[in-house]
C-alpha cells in the first residue's frame, strides 16, 4: 500500500511541475513541495496505522 501511495504522489508531483493542477494551493509550479509534505504525512500514517492495526 505504501509503494502505491509513493508512486501516486511521486507521479502528482512531476505533473505539477510540468504543468500546475490548478486546485487551491497548487496553482503555480513551484507548489510540488506541498505535493511532498501531504505525502509525507499520508506515508506516515498508513505506516503508523499499519503498525497500531497488525
Amino acid at each position: 500500500m505504501t509503494k502505491l501511495i509513493a508512486l501516486l504522489l511521486i507521479l502528482a508531483m512531476a505533473i505539477q511541475v510540468i504543468k500546475p493542477l490548478g486546485l487551491p494551493g497548487l496553482r503555480r509550479r513551484m507548489d510540488f513541495w506541498r505535493i511532498a509534505l501531504i505525502a509525507f504525512g499520508i506515508w506516515a500514517l498508513a505506516l503508523l496505522s499499519r503498525d497500531f492495526l497488525m
